[in-house]
Parts: C-alpha cells; sequence; structure tokens
C-alpha cells in the first residue's frame, strides 16, 4: 500500500499513465481489427437475454451468445405482444431461428454510423429473427434485474420510470427527446453523476452514523449495484468508480487532486474496456466533470449564481462535443439549465424513487412530468439556435488549451469566441462547387452548393411511403427520412436553402419538404407547372412558392414545361453548367418528355441523374446514346419492391461509369477550377 501510495504521490505517474492510455487505446482499438465468431449463414443461435425493449409491434434483444448481438422481431399479433410482455425475461435462455446481418455504415457523411458504433460495442451482426423460444433461469441477480424491469413496465409514466431507474430511454417518444436535445438539457435523462450525487445524499442520510471505512463499502456496493440495474453505463462508472475512489483518498490521506483522482478514474474504466473511449456519454461525463472540478473556486455565492456558473461551465466544455453530435448550438440551454437542473435532481428523479418503491407518488409523479412537459416546450420555442459547420480536430484542440488558460487570463477567452466563429465561417472560404446525390433510399434527393455558399438548391427531398397501422403496432419512435439530410447540411454550416425545387408532387420526390422547411431557412420553393396535389398545397401555404426558375451562381436551365395529368410527364427536367461541366436531373420524367428534350436541345452532361429511379419507363436507349453522359447516377433504394433499376436501362448505360446510391451511398462531385473530384459514402 505504501509502494502504491508513494506511486499515485510521484507527478510524473498521471504523464505517464496518460501517455499509456493514449497507446493502449490506439493498439487495442485501431490497429487489432476485431472479428466475428459467427459465420453470416449461420441461422441458429443460443444465448441468454440481457436487455429488451417492446415498443410498438417491435421487441428489441441485446443477447449474451458467443458474442454480443442484437436481435430484432415484429410481433405478428396483439395477442403475441402481451404474452411476451408478461414472459420474456432479462437473464433467460433464448433459441433463435433468423438471419444475420452486417450492420450499415452511414451513406450520407456526418451522420451517425450504426455500423462503428456497434462495433464499439463488441458487437459485429444483428439479428432478423424469424421465430424464437425463451426458458427461465434461476441466476437470482437476473431475476433481480428482470424484478425492475417489469416493476417499471407495468407502473403509470413508465417511459420517464425507465429512463431515471434504468437509464433506458426506450419508451420516451422521439418528439419530446428532440425537444430536450434542442434545449441542450437531455444529458439529464441520462443517469449521471448528478443522480449518483442525489442517491448519495439519500443513502448517506441513512447511513450517517457508520465509519467512513464501512459506509464507503456499503454506499460502493449499492452503487456497483445500480451501475449493474443500468447496464454499467459509462456515466454510471465514472459516477461510482469516481465516488469510491474519492473515498480511498480520504482513507489513506492521499495528498492528491480531484482532478488526478478523475484521471484515474478514467484511467482504470479505459484499460478495462479500451472502446469505452467512443462513447459519448463517457466523454460529455469526463470532460463536464473534469470542467468543473477545475474551476471549482469559481463555483460562490448565492443558490442562483452557483448553478449559473455551474451551467455555463459545462456548457462551454461540452460545446465542441455538442457542435459534433448536432452541428447546432442553443444559447437558451444555458438558461434552461437553470430550470431544469434542480428541478430534475430535486423534483423528479426523487420522485421517480419514491414512486417505484410506493406506487401512492404515482399521481405526484405524473404532476411533476406535466410541469417538464411544460417547460420543455416553453423553452423549445424560445431556443435560439446557432447552426456550426463540423469542427475539426486542430481547432477543437485548440478551443481546449485556450479555454483552460482563459479561466487564468481572462482576456484569452476572447481567442475562445474567435475560435468558434472561425468555425461558422470556414466553410465560405472554399470556393468549390459541390453536388451531391443523397442516398435517401427509394426516392430522389440532391443538393448543389456554389462556391463559398453563396447559394444552395436543393432538388428534391426524398419521402417515404407510411402504412396505417392499429394502436398497438404504434411505437413511440418516430423519424423523418430527411433527419439525416437536415444533419448533413448543417455540418457543412448550412442553415440557409436558396431554393428548394420539387420536381413534382409524388411522395418519394417531395415528402420531406416540410420537415426540411421547419429546419432551415428557405427563400423560394419552386414546383412543376402541373395541378397540385395535397403536398404541394401545404407547402403552397408557406408563402414562399414561385414559378420562376432562376440563378445567380448557376446556370441553370428548365427543359420541361409540360401540363398533363400525370405527374411523372410533368416532372421538371433541370439542366445545370458548372465550370462547363454539365449536370442533368431528369426527375421521373418519361421516354416521351426524352423525346421531347433532344429534339430541342443539344446536351451532353458530365453526369446523368437517371430518370425514375432507372425504371424502363425512362433512359431509352436513343436519348442515352445521343446526350451520351459521361457518368450516370441513379437513385434508388435497397431491394426495393419496385425491381429497380431496370436490366434494359443498366444496358443502355454501359457506356457511361454508373453509380448507384443503394451501393455507392452518396455520391459527391467537387468542382473547383476546371477539375472534379468524385467521392462515394458507400454502407
Amino acid at each position: 500500500m505504501t509502494k502504491l501510495k508513494n506511486l499515485l504521490l510521484f507527478n510524473k505517474f498521471f504523464i505517464v499513465l496518460l501517455v499509456f492510455i493514449i497507446i493502449y487505446v490506439l493498439v487495442f482499438t485501431k490497429f487489432i481489427v476485431y472479428q466475428s465468431k459467427y459465420n453470416i449463414n449461420d441461422t441458429y443461435f443460443e444465448g441468454k437475454i440481457t436487455n429488451y425493449a417492446i415498443n410498438g409491434d417491435k421487441l428489441s434483444l441485446d443477447i449474451k451468445a458467443k458474442e454480443k448481438l442484437k436481435g430484432t422481431y415484429y410481433f405478428k399479433t396483439k395477442e403475441e405482444k402481451e404474452y411476451w410482455l408478461n414472459n420474456i425475461c432479462i437473464g433467460c435462455s433464448i433459441n433463435i431461428n433468423g438471419t444475420l446481418t452486417e450492420p450499415s455504415n452511414n451513406t450520407i457523411p456526418n451522420t451517425f454510423n450504426y455500423k462503428k458504433y456497434l462495433y464499439n460495442k463488441k458487437i459485429y451482426y444483428t439479428i432478423n429473427i424469424s421465430n424464437f423460444k425463451v426458458n427461465k433461469d434461476n441466476n437470482i441477480l437476473a431475476k433481480i434485474k428482470d424484478y425492475f424491469y417489469k416493476r417499471t413496465n407495468k407502473l403509470p409514466n413508465s417511459d420517464y420510470l425507465k429512463i431515471f431507474i434504468l437509464g433506458d430511454k426506450s419508451l420516451i417518444s422521439s418528439e419530446d427527446y428532440n425537444e430536450f436535445q434542442i434545449n441542450g438539457v437531455s444529458h439529464l435523462l441520462a443517469i449521471s453523476g448528478m443522480h449518483i450525487g442525489i442517491l448519495l445524499k439519500i443513502l448517506d442520510m441513512f447511513l450517517s452514523k457508520m465509519k467512513l471505512t464501512k459506509k464507503t463499502i456499503v454506499i460502493s456496493l449499492i452503487l456497483f449495484f445500480f451501475a449493474f440495474l443500468t447496464n454499467f453505463a459509462s456515466s454510471i462508472l465514472r459516477a461510482v468508480l469516481f465516488y469510491s475512489l474519492l473515498n480511498i483518498k480520504k482513507i489513506f490521506n492521499l495528498k492528491i487532486s480531484n482532478f488526478k483522482v478523475l484521471l484515474l478514474t478514467a484511467g482504470i474504466l479505459i484499460i478495462i474496456n479500451p472502446f469505452i473511449i467512443y462513447d459519448i456519454g463517457f466523454i460529455y461525463s469526463f470532460v463536464i466533470t473534469g470542467g468543473i472540478i477545475l474551476n471549482t473556486k469559481l463555483i460562490k455565492g448565492s443558490y442562483l449564481r452557483q448553478l449559473f456558473t455551474l451551467s455555463l461551465i459545462s456548457f462551454l466544455f461540452s460545446l465542441p462535443i455538442t457542435i459534433s453530435l448536432n452541428y447546432e448550438i442553443n444559447l437558451t440551454s444555458i438558461i434552461a439549465n437553470l430550470i431544469f437542473v434542480p428541478f430534475i435532481s430535486l423534483v423528479v428523479y426523487p420522485l421517480a424513487l419514491l414512486t417505484f418503491i410506493f406506487t401512492i407518488f404515482s399521481p405526484i409523479f405524473n404532476v411533476s412530468l406535466n410541469i417538464l412537459s411544460f417547460f420543455n416546450h416553453f423553452f423549445d420555442k424560445l431556443s435560439f439556435l446557432i447552426v456550426m459547420s463540423k469542427m475539426n480536430i486542430i481547432l477543437i484542440i485548440l478551443y481546449y488549451l485556450f479555454l483552460l488558460l482563459s479561466f487564468k487570463i481572462k482576456k484569452l477567452f476572447i481567442v475562445v469566441l474567435l475560435i468558434i466563429i472561425l468555425n461558422k465561417f470556414i466553410p465560405k472560404i472554399d470556393s468549390s462547387y459541390y453536388i451531391y446525390y443523397l442516398d435517401v433510399g427509394q426516392g430522389d434527393s440532391a443538393v448543389l452548393i456554389s462556391s463559398h455558399q453563396k447559394e444552395v438548391i436543393m432538388i428534391d427531398t426524398g419521402g417515404k411511403i407510411t402504412y396505417e397501422k392499429e394502436d398497438w403496432q404504434k411505437s413511440t419512435k418516430s423519424y423523418n427520412l430527411s433527419d439525416n439530410t437536415i444533419k448533413f447540411l448543417k455540418s457543412l454550416g448550412i442553415s440557409k436553402i436558396n431554393k428548394l425545387i420539387i420536381t413534382h408532387g409524388d411522395n418519394d420526390h417531395g415528402g420531406e419538404a416540410l420537415n426540411i422547411i421547419n429546419n432551415f431557412k428557405v427563400e423560394k420553393i419552386i414546383l412543376n407547372n402541373n395541378g397540385f396535389n395535397t403536398l404541394e398545397e401545404s407547402l403552397i401555404k408557406t408563402n414562399k412558392v414561385t414559378k420562376t426558375i432562376t440563378s445567380s451562381n448557376f446556370n441553370m436551365y428548365s427543359l420541361n414545361n409540360y401540363v398533363s395529368e400525370d405527374e411523372n410527364e410533368s416532372s421538371l427536367v433541370l439542366y445545370f453548367e458548372i465550370n462547363n461541366y454539365g449536370f442533368l436531373f431528369m426527375g421521373d420524367a418519361p421516354k416521351m418528355v426524352e423525346e421531347e428534350i433532344i429534339s430541342k436541345y443539344k446536351l451532353n452532361p458530365l453526369v446523368l441523374k437517371v430518370g425514375h429511379h432507372g425504371s424502363n419507363t425512362s433512359s431509352s436507349s436513343k436519348f442515352i446514346n445521343t446526350i451520351k453522359p459521361t457518368y450516370s447516377i441513379i437513385s434508388v433504394g435497397k431491394n426495393n419492391r419496385y425491381g429497380h433499376p431496370n436490366e434494359e436501362t443498366i444496358t443502355n448505360l454501359s457506356n457511361s461509369k454508373i453509380y448507384r446510391t443503394d451501393i455507392d451511398g452518396t455520391i459527391m462531385f467537387k468542382i473547383k477550377n476546371n477539375n472534379f473530384k468524385i467521392n462515394t459514402y458507400a454502407p
């Protein structure tokens, strides 16, 4: 123990630890490539259920087998769902028949990479389950954990009880959670140091007569059990281990700073699991806690002043992480935290604990959630969002360097602000033109960006087909197909779309237009010349619709003004010239329109956006042989039910280089002067 004490007191120990951790992480997460123990053709699996969630008609399973697996099963009837609500259990053995699927990379740049996320959790395959059988298990810890899950499921407001008791956000509605994110308070829904702090005060009150050593052991065991209930969430592990080490420091009278204890906590967790370094909860938890510890002396004065200082420190230290995740910052989040932090920590969270134990508190807990919902909606309306482009690693390092120095030399805080302003305007320096053919599944969407981002044009938005579901099938989770498009554009620093062109009123071309309008300032919306359907009428109500197609930064031409009851025949056809390179967008125009175009215009595009997703209703051999594109882009969904693209179309395009969004993901053309570069983002 004396040697360990001397080692911890040795100043250079923490420098050596930091260097060791960097090398350790690089070796075990970058240089070593991990492979699955399964074969992609395996169809039968045995394991134990470590976690599950039932939402609508979807059952999600975390399974511990030869390795960790994620499984998905869809209930066929309401009765089947109710049966498994009562009979599935954590710790149960499970036999599965199903097919393995390799997770996909993100096909739109700067968006969530599900494959990498699962890989960092040592999950290499997901299972599409066709049928399964569950057997009960006698493991006492699994039974206790399952009891907690089942109890939260049966109580009113189970979505929030699961959050605050089990750290499980699977049931909270997408709408509510998105508002928490916009308000900058979603971290309060992840069980972390704040919640552990409240729990510690409660435990400390009950165990006040115990000696420090014994009390530390008892509380640490309770906290580790709590971590077990929450599937050892990284933010919980940080709080639990940090508490234990702080008390060891007290017991052995170690003269080391709390910040060094935090570094030691991080080091231990990283050595146990090097992939934890990529966990957002881990990063947020350590960066914010570190910022608070380093600036403890500033947290003084009245309770309100202390709360504001804490909120400001948390905001500043988490800012690059928030920008990297959301590509925008909400300036009102500092004020929002002044309301949410005390209300959740002193009211909502304690009531959640009481409600779980004593159901008599359920009505009061419900009232607190209604108040929380009111604050959430209120601050969402007040939010002041600033779009920020993706920060590069050099700017992030400089930001933290000058932020740390600015607390000692206040004048340097100006440099911190300048770094953020620089990041905001870096995209405006770029003189290149960009054309992105976005992977939006079975639909169309493209974005053209002029030099210095003087003009942004979006052609179509994509859209998904929705099917009517019964109440028992409806999930609390929803998504818009264009959410990834929105995140991507914001990552480029784009907050305004000068022209949103909807080639025609089909849902797979304009179905996401309203979501785009709700997230960006859209100056003009351009529609085709035929009658308006319900979708187009909703766009007209925005008072931004025009028939005029002009551009001050692109040579842009509209080639089809045909009016017809058939949406495809009336589809806008657009031609752009950028530095003498031609880009032709055919929408869903059929062969009849193609004939009309080649009879009127002489075109030789570098790139053809193939009409109607590669259907045989477009791209006739005569049309293709006349315009002779160098590159052909087919926007098409993977394994789509229409069988697109058609073999005849592929044959007609064979003299060009073909890119497909289902195979190549998003396709980008970058043009600078008389040169162009092509990038793809394959799944």
